[in-house]
């Protein structure tokens, strides 16, 4: 969820866009996620009718206002992912004994 809302932070994209930003991502769990986040009105789905058909995704006013949520968690786990890499080396030497 959260790569599919940053990846659309700063435009609105095609699915096969999202599917080449956001790797290793399934179609399947692609297409769930986008609908989900649709349904939560926190993205929207706009077809444009052409040949072939043109789906983008966007993101809602409401979607906007968790970027600064992400950017604050982005910015956390930057500061901190040493002393997450630490203890989880403590869980797992003590996990072994």
């Amino acid at each position: 969820m959260t790569l599919i809302l940053t990846a659309l932070a700063g435009s609105p994209q095609r699915y096969s866009q999202l599917s080449r930003t956001i790797a290793g991502v399934s179609q399947k769990m692609l297409t769930q996620t986008l609908r989900m986040l649709e349904r939560d009105g926190l993205i929207t789905r706009t077809i444009t009718a052409s040949v072939p058909v043109r789906v983008d995704y966007e993101l809602t006013p409401l979607g906007r206002t968790l970027l600064p949520v992400l950017h604050a968690i982005k910015d956390w786990s930057g500061t901190h992912i040493p002393e997450v890499h630490t203890a989880r080396a403590a869980y797992d030497e003590a996990a072994r004994t």
